[in-house]
C-alpha cells in the first residue's frame, strides 16, 4: 500500500515538472510572439493579417488544472473545437463585411459611370441637333446665295442688254384745251399699239407729254395727259407698270424737231422700244 502511493506522488511530480515545463515553454512563444507583433504593427496595415497558427498557452491550454482535465486532455472536446474554430469564423465574418463594402463601391462605381454616359450621350445627341440644324441653315444659305447669284446674273444680262433697245412703233395722242381724257381715236390708237404685246416680255413702252405754257404749270399739264395715257394701259391692255416709263416736260424742244408750233400742242407721245436678244431667248 505505501509503495503504491509512493509510485502515485512520484507520477504526480513527474506530470507536475512537465507541466512546469510545457508552461515556461509556452510563456517563452507568447513573449517571442508579442514582440514580433509588436514590431509588426508600426507598418501601416491595409490588409488583413493572415490567421496565426494555433499555440497553446500552457499545458492545460486553458483548461482548469484538475484530474478530469488532465485525463481528457488529449481529447477533442467542443469547447476546444470552438477555441480554435472562433478566429476563422471571426475572420470569416470581416471578409463578408469587406465583400459587401466592395460590392457596395462596385454598384455606386457602375451607377456614377451610368450616370456619365447617359449625360455625355444627351450632350453628344444636342450637338448632334445642333449640328443638323447648323447643316440645314447652311444650306438654305447656299440656296439663297444660288438664287442671288442666278438673280445678279439675270440683272447683269438684262442691263447689258438695255442699249439694245430698238425704236419700234410710236402713236401721238392729242388732247384738246384744258382735257386731260382720252378721245375715242385716241383709245383705239393705244389698243392697236399695245395688243401685239400681250405675250411679250422684251419690251418698254415710253410716255412724255407735251403743253403749251411755261415753268411748273406746263409740265404738271403734261404729267397729267401722260398719267391718263399709262393709267389706261394698264387697265385697258394689262400692261405691268414697271414697263411703263412716264415722263411731263412741258414746252421742252426734244429731238432734232424744226419749228415750234408742234412743241405748244397738247400731246402725248407713246413710244415702243423692243430689245430683239431678249425676245430671241425667249
Amino acid at each position: 500500500m505505501k509503495f503504491r502511493i509512493l509510485v502515485t506522488a512520484c507520477t504526480c511530480a513527474l506530470l507536475a515538472l512537465a507541466a512546469f515545463a510545457t508552461q515556461a515553454a509556452a510563456q517563452q512563444s507568447n513573449t517571442s510572439s508579442n514582440a514580433q507583433s509588436t514590431s509588426t504593427s508600426q507598418l501601416p496595415d491595409t490588409t488583413l493579417a493572415p490567421l496565426p497558427p494555433p499555440t497553446s498557452q500552457n499545458f492545460w491550454d486553458g483548461d482548469s488544472p484538475n484530474f478530469v482535465n488532465l485525463v481528457t486532455h488529449p481529447f477533442a472536446r467542443k469547447s476546444y473545437v470552438k477555441r480554435l474554430t472562433q478566429p476563422i469564423h471571426d475572420r470569416l465574418q470581416e471578409l463578408d463585411q469587406l465583400t459587401s463594402a466592395n460590392s457596395q463601391a462596385i454598384k455606386d462605381t457602375d451607377a456614377r459611370s451610368q450616370q456619365g454616359l447617359q449625360l455625355a450621350s444627351e450632350k453628344v445627341s444636342l450637338a448632334d441637333t445642333h449640328a443638323g440644324d447648323a447643316a440645314t441653315k447652311a444650306q438654305a444659305a447656299g440656296t439663297a446665295a444660288t438664287d442671288a447669284t442666278n438673280r445678279v446674273s439675270g440683272a447683269e444680262q438684262m442691263v447689258a442688254g438695255l442699249d439694245q433697245y430698238k425704236a419700234g412703233s410710236q402713236t401721238e395722242i392729242l388732247f384738246g384745251p384744258g382735257q386731260a381724257l382720252l378721245s375715242k381715236k385716241a383709245k383705239d390708237a393705244l389698243d392697236q399699239m399695245a395688243g401685239p404685246l400681250r405675250n411679250q416680255h422684251s419690251y418698254v413702252i415710253e410716255v412724255r407729254g407735251f403743253a403749251p405754257g411755261s415753268g411748273q404749270a406746263a409740265i404738271a399739264i403734261s404729267q397729267k395727259m401722260a398719267d391718263s395715257v399709262a393709267r389706261y394701259l394698264v387697265l385697258s391692255q394689262n400692261i405691268p407698270m414697271y414697263r411703263i416709263y412716264v415722263e411731263g416736260l412741258g414746252n421742252a424742244i426734244v429731238g432734232g424737231d424744226s419749228g415750234t408750233s408742234k412743241h405748244v400742242s397738247r400731246r402725248v407721245e407713246v413710244s415702243l422700244l423692243q430689245n430683239q436678244a431678249l425676245a430671241a431667248q425667249h
